[in-house]
């Protein structure tokens, strides 16, 4: 058993004070959650080591109060690794919530991450990192904990949010994408990691000890995706969002925060959305401000020193060799636009952050805060004299960890002189030039000057993708564009750039936006089909068959849906908000109603009945825009409109996401063809779900076709002892429903 000091009286005044606090936000900035780990063991540091060492992620029953709300039969293990070391006392704890009862959580998290602050003597690094990310993209919430274990105090956290299904249900429209965790099983110090190069070569086998699949299916996404930044990158806006990209790239080397993509490429997510691009999601940010230098795959992978951290070049990977590959730094910014996006990314953290000054007030409003907790943290890797130095001077333990001010004034002041950070294009008096109209035009006016090429981005709903066109110059400096048949919804942003620069309005664009709103008139929108008795019509992102309600946009122009609600109640009628989702003129959208709200946005908080049901929408002032009432209904039937969106309710073949008819569509197989064997040498066979037509091809990883067979019946197979060793797609097409498989040929 390790040996700690006792602060009994302070448990009692914590006790006491429980009531004070004990609705505020669990990851609130100014708020210091109490945590307090009560193991029955009194040898749970000896377990917990021994669960570490064996490796495989084991986890130790225990109880858990958080600011007064007791949670019993969590789970405990430590978190991460350099960071753990079974000869000392401050160790991270990874504490999952839900361990034994699956739907156990504190404010809707059911994972409590805790970092011990190693390597940071000014404790402030993480949590002043998280706050500059969270300003520009999708990232976690951090703040400090007071952690006891069985009523004694054992030190100060950071208490992280992690980056789970919740993270992805406040970020994303869906949840059960392609989900990834940059985290080599065994890092190599000299390697390339999970730096999404394709050095491992066309087999997949060699992929999966570098990244974490966390969704249930995600391989063949993540395979295509790498194919497409290596060798496709000109076409690589498909498959990856290129801003949030650059906005991490920014973060990483504005705040010097090398143990990042940049060095040892690890500590960061991937997660597809419902686009199928690719969106990267920074973590464990504890080592930021030159915390930690030893490499950054360039030509610093020995290393570099405090001095040289001040002035790294934040296209290293450009300018200079690359000993291990990052491509996706240099392939992204090879692309000219792209890379002056990234330097305006840069230049408005630089500015906004580190120029203003604004890190030094809330680093100082931080410490403040922490301040006594630290002192009282007898635990800590460092002293409290170096607590209180760190923020602007250097403090030499093992390494050498820089003073923030003292970094980050020096790095502000160069980074300030480089191209594309000094002279830029102004822009200024962004507005509409006349009120917004549903379907009227959107003319947007800026003033620019310094700019070759000025675009406005623009969208009609918050789940759909930024488009663009040009702004002209009219006069005087004003540049407009017009954007026709505009929707109730219009955000935007502008752009724009020299030869050398380039500049955003907002600075924070895209994550941030302009937006104006207009009414939308009623008779817009219309409930067009329901599904409550369905064992095969649908599935969900989940792969579940669920129920679930179309809505029809009965007009010529995008609608956003927000505003409006749908309900199963006449009594209730406000029971679920539709978010801010775009329905493309004359289109239509899915409401999965299966009250699981965390698979994604558009999963409603009702069911419906298969013996009958009343479906309403209406509007925030109660007005009732449609209703039906379902009849019981029968097994694989949909209640639905014909003709589509405007005749009478009747029962009709399920058409979901298509215009209703009196026309049979092709049915999902039952069953996924069987593909075998795999990996296959001379011949791969396949058995179909049905009896009826069948054509497969043969794809390489960039999507050419190689070779293509048809039949008839339920077996076929395809030669392909003809193609080098690698890994390809069977492209597999029945019924009018395509599936597609990797295939290894070794």
């Amino acid at each position: 058993m390790r040996t700690f000091l006792r602060f009994g009286w302070l448990w009692l005044f914590c006790c006491a004070a429980n009531a004070a606090f004990a609705q505020a936000d669990f990851f609130e900035l100014d708020h210091l959650p109490e945590i307090n780990l009560l193991f029955e063991d009194p040898n749970w540091d000896e377990t917990l080591d021994s669960l570490f060492l064996a490796g495989d992620e084991g986890r130790m029953v225990a109880d858990v109060e958080i600011d007064g709300t007791l949670l019993g039969g969590v789970g405990v293990r430590y978190k991460g690794f350099s960071s753990v070391s079974v000869d000392r006392d401050k160790n991270p704890f990874n504490i999952k919530l839900n361990y034994t009862h699956d739907s156990l959580n504190y404010q809707g998290v059911d994972k409590v991450k805790l970092a011990n602050v190693i390597q940071d003597p000014s404790f402030v690094r993480e949590v002043l990192s998280y706050q500059s990310a969270r300003r520009c993209m999708a990232s976690g919430r951090a703040n400090f904990a007071k952690v006891f274990i069985n009523g004694q105090y054992w030190g100060l956290y950071t208490n992280t949010e992690a980056v789970d299904k919740q993270f992805l249900e406040r970020h994303h429209w869906t949840t059960t994408g392609p989900f990834f965790k940059a985290a080599p099983e065994n890092l190599d110090l000299f390697g390339e990691n999970a730096n999404l190069s394709d050095s491992p070569g066309e087999i997949l086998a060699p992929y999966l000890d570098l990244y974490d699949l966390k969704s249930e299916t995600g391989w063949v996404e993540l395979f295509g995706f790498i194919q497409s930044l290596n060798n496709a990158p000109e076409q690589i806006e498909l498959v990856l969002d290129v801003d949030r990209t650059l906005w991490m790239h920014a973060l990483n080397y504005a705040l010097v925060n090398f143990d990042s993509y940049v060095g040892y490429a690890q500590n960061y997510y991937l997660y597809a959305d419902h686009h199928g691009r690719f969106q990267p999601i920074p973590w464990d940010m504890n080592m930021s401000f030159a915390s930690f230098r030893l490499t950054d795959a360039s030509e610093y992978f020995d290393g570099f020193s405090i001095e040289e951290a001040k002035t790294l070049d934040p296209l290293t990977h450009l300018n200079n060799v690359s000993v291990f590959p990052r491509p996706l730094i240099r392939n992204v910014l090879e692309n000219e636009t792209h890379r002056r996006m990234y330097m305006a990314h840069l230049r408005a953290i630089v500015v906004e952050d580190f120029v203003s000054g604004a890190y030094i007030e809330e680093a100082n409003a931080l410490r403040t805060l922490i301040e006594p907790w630290v002192e009282l943290d007898t635990n800590k890797f460092y002293g409290f004299d170096d607590f209180q130095d760190n923020l602007d001077s250097t403090v030499s333990d093992l390494v050498d960890y820089p003073g923030i001010v003292d970094l980050m004034t020096d790095r502000a002041n160069h980074l300030m002189g480089l191209t594309g950070m000094a002279e830029v294009p102004t822009i200024s008096e962004v507005d509409l030039l006349i009120p917004l109209e549903f379907g009227g035009e959107a003319i947007v006016g800026a003033m620019v000057d310094g700019a070759d090429e000025v675009r406005l981005y623009y969208r009609f709903g918050e789940d759909a993708q930024f488009e663009w066109v040009p702004m002209n110059w009219a006069f005087s400096g004003q540049h407009i564009a017009v954007v026709e048949n505009a929707g109730n919804v219009f955000e935007y942003y502008i752009y724009a750039e020299s030869e050398t620069a380039g500049r955003f309005s907002p600075d924070r664009a895209a994550y941030v936006f302009y937006r104006e709103e207009t009414s939308l008139p009623m008779g817009t929108v219309a409930i067009n089909e329901c599904m409550s008795n369905s064992l095969s019509a649908a599935t969900d992102g989940d792969g579940d068959v669920e129920d679930w309600i179309e809505l029809h946009n009965l007009t010529a122009t995008p609608i956003c849906l927000g505003g409006l609600y749908l309900s199963d109640s006449l009594e209730w009628p406000f029971k679920w908000a539709l978010p801010d989702a775009a329905i493309s003129p004359h289109g239509h959208v899915m409401v999965w109603a299966d009250e699981e709200g965390s698979e994604g946005k558009m999963h409603a908080n009702f069911r419906l009945s298969s013996m009958g049901e009343t479906v309403l929408l209406s509007d925030s002032s109660g007005n009732i825009w449609d209703e039906t009432t379902l009849p019981e209904s029968p097994l694989d039937e949909a209640w639905a409109r014909f003709p589509n969106g405007t005749g009478p309710f009747g029962f009709l073949d399920p058409t979901p996401g298509w215009e209703n008819g009196v026309v049979t569509l092709p049915a999902l197989p039952s069953l996924e063809p069987l593909v075998y064997p795999n990996p296959s040498m001379d011949q791969v066979h396949f058995v179909c779900p049905s009896s009826a037509p069948w054509t497969a091809r043969f794809l390489s990883l960039r999507g050419e076709q190689l070779s293509q067979s048809s039949g008839i019946g339920k077996g076929g197979s395809l030669r392909i002892s003809d193609f080098p060793s690698g890994t390809y797609v069977l492209q597999l097409e029945q019924d009018g429903w395509t599936t597609t498989h990797l295939i290894q040929h070794p």
